[in-house]
């Protein structure tokens, strides 16, 4: 039996690496990594159906705990159908991440690493997906980052899941007074996050407001931003 890591940021992001160190210790369970080749952020749902796509063996030493690890010239979501269908893992967990930024409220629908999530929920399959929030073009502490998502890895894997459901878990920007902050369940924001767009030469450049979104109590973005360790159950 199988734990399926995969990621949209691409096979060489620090976050996949993150991910793969904050697996239980005593995990007994084999671990392959299936991942894009390339960087497939706001990807969303998307999945290749009319051309071909390469994959290529990746060297599963290059993680932690992985036994084995491929590249796909796809999205998220297929590296989870080319996992299950082609690969054939008898797969029991999926966990996607550890995303660099974050995926709160709305995003969920917009993110390839919440894809690849839902994808593995649509077959019956429980899972997580991971994303570090920053605030700004902020360094990420990946140790960090390995170390808050094994606690919600811990806290999350036994739980019972209905068909269909996962977990979005969005860790929140760092603390310097906060050693690890506290794990707290919330709903998902449906708030649209606000935007603009900027107008030059006849071209559109968006223009997101992600830390101006409304904080509604209970949301994903409240407790995030509010730094705390943001859970929401979603279903696909």
């Amino acid at each position: 039996m199988t734990w399926l890591l995969t990621n949209d940021d691409g096979i060489d992001a620090p976050g996949l690496k993150a991910l793969a160190q904050a697996l239980p210790a005593d995990l007994d369970q084999d671990v392959v990594v299936v991942a894009p080749m390339q960087e497939q952020s706001g990807c969303g749902h998307q999945v290749t159906t009319h051309h071909s796509m390469q994959i290529r063996e990746a060297d599963p030493q290059a993680f932690e705990k992985v036994q084995r690890a491929y590249a796909v010239a796809g999205t998220p979501a297929d590296c989870v159908r080319v996992a299950l269908h082609h690969l054939q893992e008898e797969v029991t967990f999926v966990c996607a991440g550890i995303n660099a930024g974050g995926n709160l409220g709305v995003d969920i629908y917009m993110s390839g690493t919440v894809a690849a999530v839902r994808e593995a929920a649509f077959y019956g399959l429980p899972g997580m997906a991971l994303s570090q929030y920053r605030q700004g073009p902020v360094m990420i502490d990946w140790p960090r980052a390995s170390r808050l998502s094994g606690v919600a890895i811990a806290t999350l894997q036994a739980r019972t899941l209905e068909r269909g459901q996962f977990w979005n878990i969005n860790l929140p920007h760092p603390d310097p007074d906060t050693l690890t902050p506290d794990l707290v369940f919330g709903t998902s924001c449906t708030h649209p996050m606000p935007c603009d767009f900027k107008q030059q030469h006849g071209r559109l450049t968006y223009q997101g407001n992600y830390g101006g979104r409304p904080q509604w109590p209970g949301t994903d973005v409240t407790l995030c931003f509010g730094g705390q360790i943001a859970v929401t159950q979603i279903t696909a």
